[in-house]
């Protein structure tokens, strides 16, 4: 078949078309004359921050060899002795910690910098100058003179100079063919936005300025006049762009709204809640038009952050290791009593072993929750009634599993799975999720993390049956507490409390 073009992606984004990106891959498509189209080959797409810790990378390696190169070459040319090799290359390592941590606190390190080689000269030499007056002052300091002459320190400090404009100069030029080339991807993210302001936000500028990919585009298409709330069209825009970033996997929410609608903008962010992706407030095009002028200098991004993520990469990977770690153990330990679980369900009444019901977990992602069965029936669908006190429904082993807790513990296996935590919100029933959203506004909150086996309400006493809305309020407000207060030590407090509760045994009926 003979082929007219080949349109990337982001080319039909330009159109108006969604784009859709999964992983680090792109995939070229190949237009035939009869208006089939076909994947060509897959096309490689660096990290937005790839660029940044290359060159940070790169920056420390020519400061180490100019260390060891300047250093040597004048102990050569003056001595004929190379001296202590180890001294150079410590004093380039040193160095090179201080360039990177000065200019990654400079923003020395974002694309934008990277990008304008020519504006970041300056900045560059006076970083360098600032590391030269350390280093010069710790040698005297460390009385390491004997060992690294104050010429050596001369040719390393302007060979380190030379290489590392050397370094940035090549960055730069890389940096701008990985744009140009579409190969670089940027963090992934919904654009939410009148059509006026989105329009004039182009896919290069928004990777060039704030190291985003836009994988979808959402109109909002709102009304001019000052309203106390929100209109119905504005609502499903906005249930669009967070079922959008659910769907997509993306990594935050971006608006593109005017800066000086106040009264809109609470309103947005106040719905955007429901979703538990960071949302980022990006310039206006008045704003664009003020900082685009050149007799204004604006550091970073200059984006507003409006809502952070709950948990920051650093914390949710501590929270997982703790989750495999604790349920592997967990199952290790307690093989036997699932054994001998399962062996009394069996003999008591028929059905199988497990209970399963789909639950709301993070980012109200739909999961099926394991637990031993308890009960005759294996409720699922719109209605769903909470088991009471001496519920008839609920099995002879069952009223024994319940009182401990043991119907629980198969929910180890949802944790692996990654579906839950050991520590978080308890996920309810469907119905119960669409029954309490409606009437309190700060239930949808409790989706920004993983559910949990325990948490902090729970081990509060508040389980079981919620016959009352003030019941639900209650665990709701200490899941938000949790979820605005987490760190590892409170994980570790509660599971140690949830020990003493299940030994209490309150409202487990």
């Amino acid at each position: 078949m003979q082929y007219r073009a080949v349109w990337s992606m982001s080319a039909l984004f330009g159109s108006g078309a969604k784009t859709r990106i999964d992983g680090d891959f792109d995939h070229d498509v190949a237009v035939g004359q009869d208006g089939s189209s076909a994947a060509v080959r897959p096309r490689f797409r660096l990290p937005f921050g790839a660029i940044g810790h290359a060159s940070a990378l790169a920056d420390a390696t020519a400061v180490v060899v100019a260390s060891l190169v300047g250093g040597a070459g004048y102990q050569i040319a003056v001595y004929q002795t190379s001296g202590h090799l180890g001294t150079l290359i410590g004093v380039g390592i040193v160095a090179a910690l201080l360039q990177v941590l000065i200019g990654q606190t400079l923003a020395l390190y974002q694309i934008r910098a990277i990008l304008s080689f020519r504006k970041s000269i300056r900045e560059i030499v006076a970083i360098w100058v600032a590391v030269s007056l350390l280093l010069t002052l710790l040698a005297f300091l460390m009385k390491v003179g004997a060992d690294y002459s104050r010429g050596s320190i001369v040719c390393f400090c302007v060979l380190a100079l030379a290489l590392v404009l050397c370094s940035r100069w090549l960055a730069s030029r890389l940096a701008k063919f990985a744009v140009a080339a579409d190969h670089l991807q940027g963090r992934r993210v919904i654009l939410v936005g009148p059509q006026d302001e989105i329009a004039g936000l182009e896919d290069r500028m928004l990777l060039r300025r704030f190291g985003l990919s836009v994988i979808e585009r959402v109109v909002f298409a709102g009304s001019s006049n000052a309203t106390p709330m929100l209109n119905q069209r504005e609502t499903a825009a906005l249930d669009r762009a967070i079922l959008a970033g659910r769907r997509e996997n993306a990594a935050e929410i971006v608006l593109a709204f005017s800066w000086w609608d106040g009264r809109k903008l609470e309103l947005v962010r106040d719905h955007l809640r429901a979703s538990p992706l960071p949302v980022q407030l990006l310039p206006d095009s008045r704003i664009r038009a003020v900082i685009g002028n050149r007799s204004f200098r604006v550091n970073g991004t200059f984006a507003v952050e409006v809502q952070r993520g709950p948990l920051s990469m650093l914390e949710q990977g501590a929270k997982r290791l703790l989750d495999i770690v604790g349920a592997s153990l967990a199952l290790l330990i307690l093989a036997p009593l699932f054994v001998l679980a399962a062996i009394a369900i069996k003999l008591e009444s028929p059905g199988p072993v497990f209970f399963r019901q789909r639950r709301n977990g993070f980012n109200t992602s739909q999961f099926r929750i394991f637990k031993f069965r308890t009960m005759m029936v294996m409720d699922d669908g719109v209605v769903v009634l909470q088991a009471s006190r001496d519920d008839p429904r609920v099995t002879l082993i069952g009223k024994i599993l319940r009182q401990s807790s043991i119907d629980e513990l198969p929910q180890l296996f949802n944790v692996l799975l990654g579906e839950m935590s050991l520590v978080g919100p308890r996920p309810h029933a469907l119905a119960h999720d669409d029954q309490y959203s409606d009437v309190l506004s700060n239930y949808a909150f409790r989706n920004h993390v993983k559910p949990g086996i325990t948490g902090w309400a729970q081990v509060h006493g508040y389980r079981g049956a919620t016959i009352r809305l003030e019941q639900m309020k209650a665990r709701v407000d200490c899941d938000l507490w949790y979820i605005n207060n987490w760190n590892l030590l409170l994980d570790l407090k509660i599971l140690a409390l949830t020990v003493f509760e299940v030994v209490r045994g309150r409202n487990a009926y």
